[in-house]
Parts: C-alpha cells; sequence; structure tokens
C-alpha cells in the first residue's frame, strides 16, 4: 500500500476525499471549522509536492440536486483561506463542466466538487416517493446501482490518484468513499494523513493492545452498545459502564433506580453481560452511587445517593463521588484507553462533574505513558468541553465509522484501499 509521505504528487490530480460535513447556522456561516482545518495536512502536502488537488465531500443528507441549504459553496470562500489558494469551485460534480474544470488544473491549484450527494448514485440509494411499491423500489435500486458505477467512473476520470482522508465516511461503501478506488492501482491510492492517523490509532486500541486496557462506555442506551460491548468483552481488562445504561444494569441487578433512564426490555442482556464479562475473566465496573435531582434540569435540586437507592421521582444524571475515584483509579492503572460516552448529563453545568472526572483521569493516565483514544459525539464534545483534548493521545473525527471498528467491523473505506 503506498503511503501519502512517500509519493510523489509533482504533476499529478489527486481526488482527495475529504469529509467538509461542517455545521452551517442560518446564514449558511461555518460554525465549527475542524473538520476542514484537519484536512489541511494532507491538501497542502499534495499541493506544496507541485501537485493539484480535486477536493470532494458530502454535506448532511440532501433530498434533491440541487438543494442550496446544504451547497458546498457556502464553504469555498474558507476553504481557500485556510488553504492559502484561490481553490475554484465546480458546480456540479459529474457533470462536463467539472471534467473540464479538473482537466484544466495546473500544478499548485484546487478545485472543489460540489455536494458528492446531490447525485443518490453516491450512495447508492434511490429517492422514490413513500408511496413506491416494492417492485419500483426494486426496479429503481437495479437501476441506480448501475448509474452508480458510471457515477464513480466520471469521478475517477478527474484524477491520477486517489487520496481517502475522510475516516468520518469510512463506514460507508459510497462511490467516493469505497467504489471509486477500484479504479486505480495499489500504488495510487492510499490514506491522507487524517485518515492514517485514525486508522493507526484504532489499531493501537483494538489489535496492538498494550495491558492492562480500559474501555470506558457512556451513553443512554445498553442496545445501542450491544455490539461493541460484547466485541470489547473479549479484548478489555476492564469495562467501565456509565452514563445512562448504569441505570438498566442496576435495575437488573435489583437496584432501586426511581425514575432514572432504563431500557426494562434489556434487563436480561444486562446480566447477560455481566456474566459474560465474568466468564472473560473482564472486570465490569458499575457506578456505586449516583448525583440526582428530581427534574431533568441543571436548576433541579440535587443529593447524592447510593445508585441502587434512588427514591421515586428522582432521576440519576451523573456519577457520584465514590464512583468517580473508583473509576479513576482504574484508569490511572490502564496502559490502553478507549472513552466512547459521558458519565452524565455533561450539557448541564451541575451534572459534567463525572465527565470531567473520566476526562483528567485519562489525562493523567497518558501523561504516564498510556495510549488513549477518545470517539464518538459525545466523548469529543467533553474533552473540548473540559480543556483535554490535547491531553489525550487521540481525538476521533469518526463517529459512527469509529463505532463500527471497535464492533470488529471491516470499514468499506479502509478496505478499498488496504484491500484486507
Amino acid at each position: 500500500m503506498q503511503t501519502i509521505d512517500k509519493f510523489n504528487f509533482a504533476g499529478k490530480r489527486a481526488f482527495v476525499r475529504v469529509d467538509f460535513n461542517v455545521p452551517l447556522n442560518e446564514n449558511f456561516e461555518i460554525t465549527d471549522d475542524n473538520r476542514i482545518r484537519a484536512a489541511l495536512p494532507t491538501l497542502k502536502k499534495i499541493l506544496a509536492d507541485g501537485g493539484s488537488v480535486i477536493i470532494a465531500s458530502h454535506m448532511g443528507r440532501p433530498k434533491k440536486n440541487p438543494d442550496l441549504k446544504y451547497s458546498l459553496k457556502s464553504i469555498l470562500a474558507h476553504v481557500s483561506e485556510l488553504l492559502g489558494v484561490d481553490v475554484k469551485f465546480a458546480p456540479d460534480c459529474a457533470n462536463e463542466e467539472a471534467a473540464k474544470m479538473a482537466a484544466a488544473l495546473k500544478p499548485g491549484e484546487a478545485l472543489l466538487l460540489e455536494n458528492l450527494r446531490f447525485y443518490e448514485e453516491e450512495e447508492g440509494k434511490p429517492r422514490l416517493p413513500e408511496t413506491a411499491t416494492d417492485e419500483e423500489k426494486a426496479a429503481a435500486k437495479k437501476a441506480t446501482k448501475e448509474s452508480q458505477k458510471k457515477f464513480t467512473a466520471t469521478l475517477a476520470s478527474y484524477a491520477d490518484c486517489y487520496v481517502n482522508d475522510a475516516f468520518g465516511t469510512a463506514h460507508r461503501a459510497h462511490a467516493s468513499t469505497a467504489l471509486i478506488a477500484k479504479y486505480f492501482d495499489e500504488n495510487n491510492k492510499m490514506f491522507g494523513y487524517l485518515m492514517e492517523k485514525e486508522v493507526i490509532a484504532v489499531q493501537k486500541v483494538m489489535t496492538d493492545t498494550a495491558h492492562p486496557f480500559t474501555a470506558i462506555m457512556g451513553g443512554s442506551k445498553v442496545s445501542s452498545k450491544i455490539e461493541i460491548i460484547e466485541n470489547l468483552l473479549t479484548k478489555v481488562d476492564n469495562l467501565i459502564i456509565a452514563g445512562g445504561m448504569t441505570y438498566t444494569f442496576t435495575k437488573a441487578l435489583g437496584g432501586k433506580i426511581g425514575s432514572s433512564l432504563c431500557e426494562d426490555d434489556k434487563l436480561d442482556l444486562a446480566l447477560e453481560l455481566l456474566e459474560k464479562a465474568k466468564a472473560n475473566n473482564v472486570k465490569m465496573i458499575l457506578a456505586v452511587d449516583a448525583k440526582i435531582a428530581d427534574s431533568f434540569s441543571n436548576d433541579a435540586n440535587t443529593k447524592f445517593v447510593p445508585v441502587d437507592e434512588i427514591p421515586d421521582g428522582w432521576l440519576g444524571l451523573d456519577n457520584g463521588p465514590e464512583t468517580e475515584k473508583i473509576f479513576a483509579n482504574v484508569i490511572k492503572a490502564s496502559k490502553t484507553i478507549l472513552w466512547n460516552g459521558p458519565t452524565g448529563v455533561f450539557e448541564f453545568d451541575n451534572f459534567s462533574h463525572g465527565s470531567r472526572a473520566v476526562g483528567e483521569a485519562i489525562a493523567e493516565a497518558t501523561k504516564n505513558g498510556a495510549f488513549s483514544l477518545v470517539g464518538g459525539g459525545d466523548s469529543v464534545a467533553c474533552v473540548n468541553k473540559f480543556g483535554l483534548a490535547d491531553k489525550v493521545s487521540y481525538v476521533s473525527t469518526g463517529g459512527g465509522a469509529l463505532l463500527e471498528a471497535i464492533e470488529g467491523r471491516v470499514l468499506p473505506g479502509i478496505e478499498a484501499i488496504r484491500g484486507y
């Protein structure tokens, strides 16, 4: 497999799949440009070599072509400013004009294509009315798959080489993230710097693991984390269960949880997971106390109680101080740490202390030589809120992609380049 560092882009046109799916306000102004900044090293390397770049991305989930609400033209000026190049813009990503603009690029020039998802062929899913019959759906799906091949070939025709730097979409077998790679030989397709970092970080956690390995799984529902937890139970030494999931496990063990979040239909599953952990010699660590509130509000009345003695009408919204100490001690003794999901309603300052304590323990362990990977939207928001992003080993940009990698799935966007 070719690496971007060893590839010389001089005189070559590179099709670079990035993830510029950035949030915009009502005036179509970028409110968070981290995803654009994350791709800059890759784009700048190509330009510095004397190559030209064709920048391709999706934005949102448009239902038609075009949909100005999701036009990448909104970000053109900012991309140009950050890249230090007057980036050209193709108003359509897959027509004759785009092909001509790509062919006309000179060394050191950049072209931003319009939103790939304006074409249903990018995702390979036909856009049909809700009234469509099963026969119509089947026929449309077949037709879209056929037209997807043409769409993918068109995108590939713009360039001499392909660079995937969009880990956030690596779990999608879309035209620009996986299918396009087949049009380039192994010496002319590669990961960008960001993608390479993500792949290495996941590998260090899931494959090249230093022990003890501790995973902290937060979030509200056990049901959304079943496959992740089951896969981790074959790899970790310690599994910390936090967030809303806490109360499903607590109730399954016979505790009183008041009005706390709970999946009553998953109580048996919680007990099964506890048994699997025991069978695999994994320590599954649950909260022992909680910060509870009499309403779901930052201004609610609060108190600390044992996690299995929450009164009726009260709900657990964060860890208690004893739980914070237990979690921190386990984390600080670890050599590999994975954090996905907060311990409470961290958006409310009054219920953010538990998540901050976890983040600070991870930062301390990292300082002492542990490798720490933080990923999944809310965890990333946590480390950013608490100013800890630069104190952990790696903060993943890929929410769904990271979760699927942790589940043990092969990601199409990675497989297309690595070929495993």
